[in-house]
């Protein structure tokens, strides 16, 4: 049987490439040749995992702040765009999978030029910029969640909801259930996305400082940037907390197992590899995150009743109360729980391939 090629064009932060690395795995199981692009930013996440073949592709946003960085930008675009035609007139792949994030739309662009069908996915609950500016060229539209906003009714029969796509080992694997039988230890893991969240290593240590009140031991696995490693450390010996800093990694599966509170930036891949693992969470958003994003991120997931959210400048005043409620109101946390157990993403991988089957056999 000859192996159909399969180009996937990711975005650089770790919300866009780990979730891709979980697609490009996966095909590699399926009769697939597969090619994965990604800018420097990316690259750095990915170039020492196994099985991938990898391309650079230069990028850039449109920037619009003066006149010379709006003409700057557009050139960088424009020259993305010429290398992804020739990159793509070489490799000729049957289908793109763009993943959103501006180096992922040169790549998608090219791929409109060439005639090769294309696919976007959006795993927020807002469209993304590169991703609203492919709509009307893409042949579909995989979202997360149908209630994504920012897509105009006349794209709406391209839509096609598939959940999160998020890494197999994360579907298949369940945190102890013993975790959450008493509750008699605190163990809460501090995660802030691929960059880290420096306002969480200056602000929660304090808190966990105020949760030893609780009377209960309390572990904290905090994710930093390196330059915090010695002050976090520093801190949580001096107020006798046993802990665990680290930096960011793609092994963070042993951490989520070890946890039974995670907080959390509000970014679409982690909050989906959350609900899926059963964990009670505290979501903080980022404020100055694309379109505000992440706030419609935390605000969905909270009405769903899978966890909870504050805004970052409530921090001081609401945090501590929220990890008392998870630790001492059994049923709260249960009722957490329960939504969440409603909820699962173990059929994504088979649904997912049987869609882009269905593109395939389709005549242009």
């Amino acid at each position: 049987m000859i192996k159909k090629k399969i180009l996937i064009a990711t975005g650089g932060t770790g919300g866009h490439i780990l979730p891709a690395y979980s697609l490009a795995n996966y095909f590699l199981t399926k009769n697939y040749i597969v090619k994965l692009t990604t800018d420097k930013r990316g690259l750095k996440y990915i170039q020492n995992l196994e099985n991938l073949s990898l391309k650079k592709i230069s990028s850039s946003p449109l920037l619009k702040k003066n006149i010379f960085e709006f003409f700057t930008s557009g050139f960088k675009i424009l020259f993305s765009i010429f290398e992804s035609l020739i990159f793509l007139a070489f490799n000729r792949p049957s289908i793109v999978f763009g993943m959103g994030g501006y180096s992922s739309f040169p790549i998608c662009v090219a791929s409109k030029l060439l005639k090769i069908k294309f696919i976007i996915y959006e795993n927020n609950l807002i469209i993304g910029k590169a991703n609203k500016y492919l709509l009307p060229f893409a042949d579909k539209i995989f979202v997360s969640y149908k209630e994504v906003e920012g897509i105009a009714d006349k794209y709406k029969n391209k839509l096609v909801e598939i959940g999160n796509l998020v890494r197999e080992e994360i579907i298949s694997s369940k945190i102890m259930k013993s975790n959450y039988d008493n509750f008699e230890k605190i163990k809460i893991l501090v995660i802030g996305g691929s960059q880290a969240a420096k306002i969480f290593a200056d602000e929660l240590p304090q808190i966990f400082k105020k949760c030893k009140e609780l009377k209960k031991p309390i572990k904290i696995y905090q994710q930093c940037q390196e330059s915090q490693n010695f002050q976090l450390s520093q801190f949580y010996k001096d107020a006798s907390i046993d802990h665990e800093i680290f930096n960011f990694t793609d092994k963070i599966l042993k951490y989520y197992l070890n946890s039974n509170l995670i907080i959390t930036r509000s970014g679409a891949s982690v909050l989906g590899e959350i609900i899926n693992l059963k964990i009670p969470f505290i979501a903080i958003p980022l404020p100055s995150s694309t379109d505000n994003h992440q706030l419609k991120n935390a605000e969905f997931y909270s009405k769903k009743g899978y966890g909870y959210f504050i805004e970052e400048k409530n921090i001081r005043y609401k945090l501590y109360d929220l990890i008392k409620l998870i630790f001492t109101n059994k049923s709260a946390t249960k009722s957490m729980l329960s939504s969440q157990e409603q909820y699962s993403d173990k059929e994504i991988f088979k649904n997912l391939n049987a869609q882009i089957e269905r593109i395939l056999d389709e005549k242009n």
